[in-house]
């Protein structure tokens, strides 16, 4: 990623939110307004460790001075997340990348039903406070393992009747009812789910039966991925730089552009952040990736080069 596509920013403060969760408010040391964005956009943390992670955006559009993110401790982290919980500390300078949103709020004036999971909450929520501010019709539902793994409860809690929280401990062990959730909402509903893989899952399933355009969903963790499906080579054709390249089966088109000094963006290498969005000239891609809708996949004009394949020979790209 180029220094122009990143932000020096100052880590200010680091508060605990909930048991494995910690928040981060994130500001230029000159307090300068950040560039914008709007809810449901995440950024990229370029840690000091190396690695490079995305998170959700907590705080609102108009709250213009800082970016504050929230990170909850993964049991099975690579590095990120626990970098995060064990080595960061107010005061620190981090690189941060700019906002993107692959999962922007519809403007539509219609209910709209969100659902968060876990360290899910973060999009959700900033939505939430959004629709609260606007005066639109809108229902949270937070669900957790129990109350002391759920962050931002107390402003959550604020949004009266249209919050609800759902701890598993407290029923038995039992998850939300997302069906229910489903079947309760109006007509022409939005639905938007964040959460774990289990969720999501539940979740496709309950609105299987709807438009596609009134489902959307954001992943923090891969969708799985059908190893049956054939991963043979295929060329790219970096239009711009001129160069034919092969991709071998046992390599992503990401790690053929990194051994032949192709800078392009990158974080989750896993399909699910968008960094490495790239457009497709010509070909067929084999998308893979968590990102994209079905329509945007079945268009073809971009796609996620550190997971997506070539379902023919060769593919051209805008690189």
């Amino acid at each position: 990623m180029a220094d122009t596509d990143t932000l020096e920013l100052r880590l200010r403060a680091v508060r605990w939110e909930a048991d494995g969760i910690l928040s981060m408010e994130l500001a230029a040391p000159d307090n300068r307004v950040l560039p914008a964005w709007e809810v449901g956009a995440h950024v990229d943390l370029h840690l000091p460790n190396g690695i490079v992670r995305s998170y959700s955006l907590v705080n609102q559009p108009g709250d213009n001075r800082r970016y504050l993110v929230a990170v909850a401790l993964d049991r099975q982290s690579r590095g990120g997340s626990r970098f995060v919980h064990q080595s960061l500390r107010p005061g620190q300078m981090i690189k941060v990348g700019l906002p993107r949103n692959h999962f922007p709020l519809v403007e539509s004036g219609g209910e709209v039903v969100l659902i968060a999971g876990g360290i899910g909450v973060t999009p959700l929520y900033a939505m939430a406070t959004a629709l609260e501010l606007a005066g639109r019709p809108y229902r949270f539902i937070y669900a957790t393992r129990s109350r002391a793994h759920a962050a931002f409860t107390d402003t959550i809690a604020n949004f009266g009747d249209k919050a609800a929280f759902h701890f598993d401990d407290e029923h038995g062990g039992k998850p939300l009812d997302i069906a229910g959730v489903i079947a309760a909402a109006g007509p022409g509903a939005h639905f938007y789910c964040c959460g774990p893989a289990g969720m999501l899952t539940a979740f496709e399933q309950a609105t299987a039966h709807l438009a596609p355009e009134h489902v959307h969903i954001e992943r923090f963790t891969a969708k799985p991925v059908d190893e049956s499906a054939p991963s043979s080579g295929f060329k790219i054709v970096l239009a711009r730089s001129g160069k034919e390249l092969t991709v071998p089966a046992d390599k992503s088109i990401l790690d053929v552009l990194i051994d032949h000094d192709i800078q392009v963006p990158y974080s989750c290498q896993d399909g699910i952040c968008g960094s490495c969005e790239t457009k497709v000239l010509a070909g067929q891609p084999d998308h893979r990736d968590s990102v994209l809708t079905a329509a945007e996949q079945a268009a073809n004009k971009t796609m996620m080069v550190c997971i997506s394949r070539c379902k023919g020979d060769s593919l051209t790209l805008d690189l």
